[in-house]
C-alpha cells in the first residue's frame, strides 16, 4: 500500500490561527497521522502563528493535548508523538500588525528550498490581511495558500476577498479547500462513475429518475451561534459542500484527472443550474428553523434559545428542488437538503434510477422496486446498491429489496483517513484538483444570490421544526407533490 502513495516533497507548513479550534480539532491530528504513516518526509517543519504570545514549547504542549482530546490512546505511540512535535514551532504574530512577522520569515527562509505553504485557519476578514503581509515580507513568493470557507458572503464579497488574495498568489498557488472533496466516498464517487463499464451509460436522464443530496446534522448551532446567525444552513452548506456534490455527480467525463480538466467539467455544472428567484422560490425551496424537542436521548433547546438576542431570521435547515439544463440531466430533480438538529447525523447521494418500463411479475411477487445506488460520506463511509432479487424459498417467485453493501471501514480493515490528511499533503504535491478554483466559487454565488435575495424580500419567516425531526413539513411536500420521497439511512 505505502509504495502507491505519491512522494511528498520537503516542506515547511505555517498556519495561522495555531492555537483555534480548526487546528486542535482537525489539523493538528491529520499532520500527525500522516507523519505516523511516514508520509511526511524527515525535513519537514511545521510552524503555528496566532496573536497569543507562545514559547515553541507551550505550543508543543498544546498540540500534544489535541492530539490526546482528539486520536485515541492506541495510536499515540510514543516515538511517534515525540518526532511529530518535535517538528512544531511557534511564532506570535497579527495579520494587521508587523511584530512577528520578521521572525516568521526568517524561520521560513531558514528552511532553505523547502516549499512553503500557508494554511489560514482564520476568520476570512483576515485572508486578505495576512496575504498582504506574506507579499511584504517575501514570503509569498513559490508559496502556496489554502484558504478556508466561507469565502465571502455573497458574491460581491466573494469576488473582493478573491481579487485581495489574488493581487498577492497566482491562481495556481491559492487552494480552497472544501473538506467534503477530500472525503473517501466522495472521491469514490469518481472512481464508480469513470472506473466501471457498468454505471457511466446509465448516468444520465434516460435512466437516473433523480438525486437526492443530504448532509444532515444532529447537532445545534452550539458555540458556532455567533458565526452561524450571519450565514444560515443555505451559505454554510449549500453553496459550497452541497454543490460541490451536486458537480461531482452531475459533471461530464473529464479529459483526465488534471485539475483544470476536473473543475472546468464542475464549472459547466454550476453554470447549467436552472435560475430561482422570486418568480419560482416558493415551489423550489424551503427554509426551516429549529425549535426545541429532543435530540440524543435528551431535551435540547432550539434555535433562539441559543442566541443572545432571541429573535433571528436565519434559516438552520435548507430543501431545495434544483435542476441541471443540459442534455444529459434534462428532466431530472436534484432534491438537496441540509439543516441542523435533525433526526441524525448523516450525508449520503442518493442516485435513483427509473422503474423497470414493465414487470413480468404477477402480483403474488410483491412489487418492484426501483434500483438505487447510495453513497454514503459520514458517519459510515460506504456504498450501496440497491437491487430486487427473489426471497429465498419454494413456492413461487417472491421479490425482495435488498443492498449490496460495501463499507469501508469492514472491505478494508484499515483506519479511514481524515479528508484534511489528504487534502493537506495534496497542497504540498501541487495538485489541486480537490480544491475550488475561483471561477467555480463565484459561479456558486450567482446561483445561490437570488435565492437569498428572494427569502429577504419575501419577509416570510423560516418554518418552525422540531428539533430531532428530519425538517418542516414543507420539505417532505417539496419532494413528495412529485411522487417521490425522502430516503433516509441508507434506505
Amino acid at each position: 500500500m505505502t509504495s502507491r502513495l505519491i512522494p511528498v516533497p520537503p516542506f515547511v507548513l505555517t498556519v495561522f490561527g495555531a492555537t483555534g479550534d480548526l487546528s486542535r480539532r482537525k489539523l493538528i491530528p491529520a499532520l500527525f497521522h500522516r507523519d505516523a504513516d511516514g508520509q511526511i518526509p524527515d525535513e519537514a517543519l511545521i510552524i503555528g502563528v496566532s496573536r497569543r504570545t507562545m514559547s515553541d514549547e507551550e505550543f508543543r504542549a498544546f498540540a500534544h493535548k489535541a492530539l490526546i482530546d482528539h486520536i485515541p490512546a492506541a495510536e499515540l505511540k510514543e516515538p511517534e508523538v515525540e518526532r511529530f512535535l518535535h517538528r512544531l514551532s511557534y511564532v506570535a504574530a497579527d495579520a494587521d500588525a508587523d511584530p512577528g512577522w520578521a521572525e516568521l520569515a526568517a524561520r521560513v527562509g531558514a528552511a532553505g528550498d523547502m516549499i512553503p505553504v500557508y494554511y489560514l485557519a482564520t476568520a476570512p476578514h483576515l485572508f486578505g490581511p495576512i496575504c498582504e503581509r506574506l507579499g511584504k515580507y517575501g514570503l509569498s513568493e513559490k508559496g502556496r495558500v489554502v484558504i478556508e470557507k466561507p469565502i465571502g458572503k455573497d458574491l460581491k464579497s466573494a469576488l473582493a476577498l478573491n481579487e485581495q488574495v489574488g493581487r498577492i498568489f497566482p491562481e495556481d498557488r491559492v487552494y480552497r479547500i472544501d473538506h467534503y472533496l477530500g472525503k473517501e466516498t466522495v472521491q469514490n464517487l469518481m472512481a464508480l462513475r469513470f472506473a466501471n463499464a457498468l454505471f457511466e451509460p446509465l448516468w444520465n436522464n434516460a435512466h437516473i429518475d433523480h438525486v437526492q443530496i443530504t448532509v444532515a446534522e444532529a447537532l445545534g448551532v452550539e458555540e458556532r451561534a455567533g458565526y452561524y446567525d450571519t450565514a444560515g444552513a443555505m451559505r454554510d452548506m449549500v453553496q459550497n459542500h452541497i454543490l460541490q456534490l451536486v458537480c461531482l455527480v452531475a459533471m461530464e467525463p473529464p479529459s483526465s484527472l488534471g485539475a483544470d480538466a476536473v473543475r472546468d467539467e464542475k464549472l459547466k455544472v454550476l453554470r447549467a443550474l436552472k435560475p430561482i428567484g422570486e418568480n419560482n422560490m416558493a415551489a423550489l425551496t424551503v427554509r426551516g428553523q429549529y425549535r426545541a424537542g429532543a435530540s440524543a436521548g435528551g431535551a435540547v433547546p432550539g434555535y433562539l434559545d441559543e442566541l443572545e438576542s432571541g429573535k433571528s431570521q436565519t434559516e438552520t435547515f435548507v430543501a431545495v428542488k434544483a435542476e441541471v439544463e443540459n442534455w444529459r440531466w434534462a428532466g431530472v430533480p436534484f432534491y438537496l437538503r441540509t439543516g441542523k438538529r435533525l433526526a441524525s447525523r448523516v450525508s449520503e447521494i442518493v442516485i435513483g434510477f427509473r422503474p423497470v418500463p414493465h414487470s413480468v411479475f404477477d402480483e403474488s411477487a410483491g412489487p418492484v422496486e426501483s434500483n438505487r445506488l447510495v453513497i454514503r460520506l459520514q458517519p459510515d463511509e460506504g456504498v450501496k446498491l440497491w437491487l430486487m432479487i427473489k426471497d429465498p424459498g419454494p413456492g413461487g417467485i417472491r421479490l425482495t429489496h435488498v443492498p449490496l453493501d460495501m463499507s469501508f471501514a469492514k472491505a478494508f480493515k484499515v483506519r479511514n483517513p481524515d479528508a484534511y490528511e489528504r487534502l493537506i499533503l495534496d497542497v504540498v504535491r501541487g495538485n489541486q484538483t480537490l480544491f475550488m478554483r475561483r471561477d467555480e466559487v463565484e459561479a456558486a454565488w450567482k446561483w445561490v444570490d437570488p435565492i437569498l435575495e428572494a427569502w429577504r424580500n419575501s419577509k416570510e419567516a423560516p418554518r418552525p421544526y422540531t428539533a430531532g425531526t428530519w425538517g418542516p413539513s414543507s420539505a417532505i411536500a417539496l419532494i413528495e407533490r412529485d411522487g417521490r420521497t425522502w430516503l433516509e439511512d441508507g434506505a
